[in-house]
C-alpha cells in the first residue's frame, strides 16, 4: 500500500470519528432539554379544541328595509351550531365552584393556560400585560388566586393590590368588524404565552394555531352574516330642508341625546344604545353646528346585533320616525328613496327577528355580553 493510500485511510478514519462524536454530544445535549422540561409533572389543564370546515371573506354589512334573503337553509345552521359548540375549552381539573363567576367565553377566544409550582407575582406579570394591544384584537388576562378560589381579571391596576396567581388564562379575542385575527398574531401571542411560561418557570397550555385560525375564519363569517344595520329615512318634500335647531329640539324632547360621534343616541336605563339618529348627509349633527345646520333628511339607526329584544325596540324607533315625519313635514323612505309603508317596515322586523333568531341559535345573542365585544 503506497503512503498516499495510507494517509487517505486515516483521514477517513478521523472523519468519520469526528462525526460519530459530534452525533454523540447532540443526542446527549437533547436528551438533558427533555429531562430538564419534565421534571415537573402536572396534569393538562385545559382541554384541546376542535375545527370548524368554514373559510370565506367577510362580507360587508348593508342596511336595507327590504326582506333579506335566507342567512342559511336549516340544515346550514344546524351545521353551524354544533360547529361553534365544539369549541368549549374548560380546565380539565374542575376548579371551586367560586372560578365559574369568570366566563372566559371559548366561543370567541383563542385561550391559553400557564400553570406555576409558585405564586406568579404582579411584578412579573406588568410586562405582559404591556403587550395587551400588540396583537390587532382585544387581550384579556385572567388569574386564580393564591387560595385557588377565585379567577379574576388582571389589569395593570389591579397589580398592586394583588399578592400573585398560580394559574393564569391568556384570552385573544378571535374577530371583531375588523375581520379575523391573523394567522401571525395568533402565533404571536402563543409564542409570547410560551416565552413568559420559561420565564417563570410554568408551563404553558397553548391550542393549534391552525386549528384557531380556522375557528376565528369560521366566527368572522357568521357574524359578517348578521351584521345589519337598518335604517329608516326620512327626507323633506319638494326640496325643502329640515332646521338644525328643531331637529335637536325634537330629538332630545323625545329621550335622545347628543353625542360626540355625531349622532344622536338613545338608550335604555342601563345605558344601552337602542338606535341612533343621524344626518342623512354627510355633516355629522354636532352642538356647534345645530343652530345653522340644515338638512334634507335623517336617518333612523338600528344596529341588529347589538341590540337585545330587538323586535320590540324597531316598534318603538319606528313609533319615533312616524312622529318626526309628521312634525318635520317628511316622507318615510327606504334607502332607495322609495316611500317606506307600513308592510315595508313589517319585512324589515321580519329580517330583525330572523337575524337575532339565528344569533341565539349559534349561542351569541344579539345584545349579550359577547355579542357587543365582537360588532364593535
Amino acid at each position: 500500500m503506497s503512503d498516499l493510500q495510507i494517509s487517505l485511510i486515516i483521514i477517513g478514519v478521523i472523519v468519520i470519528g469526528g462525526v460519530v462524536l459530534f452525533n454523540w454530544l447532540q443526542q446527549e445535549r437533547y436528551r438533558r432539554n427533555v429531562k430538564r422540561s419534565f421534571e415537573h409533572e402536572h396534569e393538562d389543564a385545559l382541554l384541546k379544541m376542535g375545527k370548524t370546515a368554514w373559510e370565506n371573506e367577510r362580507i360587508e354589512p348593508k342596511f336595507s328595509a327590504e326582506p333579506m334573503q335566507e342567512l342559511q337553509t336549516e340544515s346550514g345552521i344546524a351545521q353551524e351550531r354544533t360547529s361553534f359548540e365544539s369549541h368549549s375549552r374548560l380546565p380539565v381539573d374542575e376548579p371551586p365552584a367560586t372560578q365559574k363567576s369568570v366566563n372566559f367565553d371559548s366561543t370567541i377566544n383563542y385561550i391559553t393556560g400557564i400553570r406555576a409550582n409558585k405564586l406568579i407575582t404582579h411584578d412579573k406579570l406588568t410586562e405582559l400585560l404591556q403587550q395587551k394591544f400588540d396583537f390587532g384584537k382585544p387581550v384579556h388576562w385572567f388569574g386564580l388566586t393564591q387560595d385557588g378560589q377565585t379567577w379574576e381579571e388582571i389589569t395593570i391596576d389591579s397589580l398592586n393590590t394583588k399578592g400573585g396567581y398560580i394559574y393564569l388564562n391568556g384570552c385573544l379575542q378571535l374577530a371583531d368588524r375588523a375581520g379575523p385575527v391573523s394567522e401571525v398574531n395568533l402565533s404571536r401571542f402563543r409564542d409570547m404565552v410560551e416565552d413568559f411560561a420559561l420565564q417563570v418557570n410554568a408551563v404553558a397550555d397553548c391550542p393549534d394555531i391552525p386549528d384557531a385560525y380556522i375557528k376565528a375564519v369560521s366566527l368572522d363569517k357568521f357574524c359578517a352574516e348578521v351584521d345589519v344595520v337598518m335604517g329608516i329615512n326620512i327626507i323633506s318634500k319638494d326640496g325643502g330642508a329640515f332646521v338644525g335647531t328643531k331637529i335637536r329640539a325634537l330629538a332630545e324632547a323625545s329621550g335622545f341625546r347628543l353625542e360626540s360621534e355625531g349622532a344622536f343616541r338613545y338608550r335604555d336605563e342601563n345605558n344601552a344604545v337602542l338606535f341612533s339618529l343621524a344626518n342623512y348627509e354627510a355633516t355629522p349633527f354636532l352642538p356647534a353646528n345645530m343652530r345653522t345646520l340644515t338638512t334634507h333628511g335623517i336617518t333612523f339607526l338600528f344596529d341588529v346585533p347589538r341590540v337585545a329584544n330587538g323586535e320590540k325596540v324597531f316598534d318603538q324607533m319606528a313609533q319615533l320616525a312616524r312622529h318626526f315625519s309628521s312634525t318635520l313635514n317628511g316622507i318615510m323612505v327606504d334607502d332607495n328613496r322609495v316611500p317606506l309603508s307600513d308592510n315595508g317596515l313589517r319585512r324589515s322586523k321580519q329580517q330583525l327577528v330572523n337575524i337575532q333568531a339565528t344569533m341565539a341559535a349559534h349561542h351569541i345573542p344579539a345584545g349579550s355580553e359577547t355579542a357587543l365585544k365582537l360588532f364593535v
